[in-house]
């Protein structure tokens, strides 16, 4: 009987000096907290009346990615204006001319049978190719098409009619 309630005794300590140590632990990260909330609030449009931000405050853009080939450039694209978003992806990050490559990728915020068209860049300007698609099930999409010229194209894919544009995806054509 002795040994029991000093087992029951030895619990109860060991119980109250783990308690113990999770509250100053508890108590110690909070106090180390920095004093203001990560990640701050950025102004992403100013409401009638008030100052636009100024410029050395912009916050990063959209689409800054891994520079990887057949992922998305660190090349940055226009901001998105909230309606949705579009991630995109291909098959091959290096292709022959003539070549058929496969972009997929995933919607958000865009309805079931939205167009989508690949884009690619022509001297700085967006020009769209002859591949198009409609948002599935699920969201997923798939864009195929092949490169007539030699070289580094950069694509996106975008919402027909809506400023909703994926990463720029890099596919060297050889």
């Amino acid at each position: 009987m002795h040994r029991t309630q000093h087992h029951t005794v030895s619990r109860a300590l060991a119980a109250g000096a783990l308690s113990l140590a999770v509250l100053s632990a508890g108590t110690a990260g909070a106090f180390a907290a920095p004093p203001k909330p990560s990640p701050t609030p950025t102004m992403t449009s100013p409401k009638p009346g008030m100052a636009s931000p100024k410029p050395g405050n912009a916050s990063p853009k959209p689409g800054m990615t891994s520079p990887k080939p057949g992922h998305a450039s660190p090349k940055p694209t226009p901001p998105m204006s909230g309606m949705g978003s579009i991630t995109a992806r291909a098959s091959k990050a290096s292709v022959m001319t003539g070549e058929p490559v496969t972009f997929t990728g995933r919607t958000s915020g865009l309805k079931v049978g939205s167009p989508l068209v690949l884009q690619h860049e022509v001297r700085g300007k967006w020009v769209p190719l002859k591949a198009n698609a409609k948002v599935k099930n699920g969201s997923s999409y798939a864009l195929t098409t092949s490169f007539r010229t030699k070289g580094t194209e950069h694509v996106r894919v975008a919402a027909v009619g809506k400023k909703v544009y994926s990463p720029t995806v890099t596919v060297d054509v050889t």
